[in-house]
């Protein structure tokens, strides 16, 4: 079974520009988002799919030093990029994951990723019914799958977030093309932000790390805002999915 994990990662962050570059005690958080990846046990190899952006390089220099692939693709077809950085391979599924999310966990992309075999689908994902903190958001879909929304796909909002074609056409969503599986938790954690999107998103990953460090699982960065409620002050006024919304309103301006 060759399971491919991709994470996405740019210079121009809209809202943070060169996020991935920022740095907590010396290292990047993308440093910290693909050594947390590199522990799953259950994905093969892992490519950091970036842009063809003046100072995408540096990012390249951070995937090199830890003996990942990097591909350059397209800015604003990351559907695109993101299926030809793994065309070539031929991988039964790939996990997708993106570099915002510094404190993705590995032992979580496994469980998804075992719940997707299992339940032999196309689509498996925790974030069909967020359940888990924003910031740990893991999907794995067959290369089957991605191929068809490459081909097929033609919105705005499915050509920069990769997968809308794919979960709008799977069962969850009453779809008839792909079947799906949701990966919850006992417990609901949706309301927790572990994602860097804007400086204060930033600031409170920083605090975290500064006083769990950076290695840590998931739960234990929530316990540790569970029994600080003040640092969760630091980011709650944002919003979850605000890319993805910006991206529905371009569909809509485009078929005005």
């Amino acid at each position: 079974m060759k399971i491919i994990g991709v994470t996405q990662a740019r210079i121009s962050s809209t809202r943070l520009p060169k996020k991935v570059l920022l740095k907590i005690k010396g290292k990047s958080l993308l440093q910290y988002h693909l050594e947390r990846a590199q522990k799953s046990k259950l994905v093969t190899k892992w490519i950091v799919a970036t842009t063809e952006e003046k100072e995408s390089n540096l990012i390249c220099e951070i995937a090199t030093s830890l003996n990942i692939s990097c591909f350059k693709g397209s800015t604003d077809n990351v559907l695109d990029r993101f299926y030809q950085s793994v065309k070539d391979e031929k991988p039964d599924y790939i996990v997708r994951i993106t570099s915002d999310c510094p404190l993705i966990d590995a032992n979580l992309i496994d469980e998804v990723i075992k719940g997707c075999l299992k339940e032999a689908c196309d689509y498996a994902s925790n974030t069909i019914n967020p359940t888990f903190p924003d910031g740990v958001d893991i999907e794995v879909f067959s290369f089957y799958a991605l191929e068809k929304a490459w081909v097929n796909a033609s919105l705005q909002s499915e050509l920069e977030h990769v997968t809308p074609y794919i979960w709008k056409n799977c069962k969850h969503h009453n779809g008839k093309l792909f079947k799906s599986f949701s990966y919850e938790s006992d417990k609901d954690y949706s309301s927790f932000r572990l994602t860097v999107d804007e400086i204060n998103d930033f600031e409170l990953v920083k605090i975290l790390i500064e006083n769990l460090g950076g290695d840590k699982p998931w739960k234990n960065y929530i316990e540790y805002l569970e029994q600080h409620p003040e640092i969760l002050k630091i980011n709650s006024s944002i919003s979850r999915n605000e890319g993805f919304r910006k991206s529905l309103d371009k569909d809509k301006n485009n078929t005005n």
